[in-house]
């Protein structure tokens, strides 16, 4: 579903290193890193992407344990991405799997 949003440029994925490599997504157990150009855009179609996973899948996100990381983004955007998401916003520094 990701890919047919990139293909469909209704988000934008980061490029990565000298060779520009497109990363747009990360999975490791159950959970799930998007990456993506900071764009309300962007912001509703991952909110978008979510609802349908949980509509074909029957399970559910939970947005209460989800959060959302800015790099270079101002306070004020990213508390409109965290309204649209309805996440919380990560704390530096931060843990993943219990690792700092």
């Amino acid at each position: 579903m990701l890919r047919k949003v990139v293909e469909k440029d209704l988000m934008e994925s980061l490029e990565i290193g000298e060779k520009k490599v497109k990363v747009n997504m990360l999975q490791y157990a159950d959970d799930t890193l998007f990456f993506c150009k900071a764009t309300t855009k962007s912001m509703l179609n991952i909110k978008a992407i979510l609802n349908f996973f949980e509509l074909a899948s029957s399970l559910k996100v939970n947005f209460l344990k989800s959060s959302i990381r800015r790099v270079g983004v101002d306070q004020f955007t990213i508390r409109c991405f965290v309204a649209i998401l309805n996440c919380d916003m990560m704390k530096t520094p931060f843990k993943y799997l219990r690792v700092p």
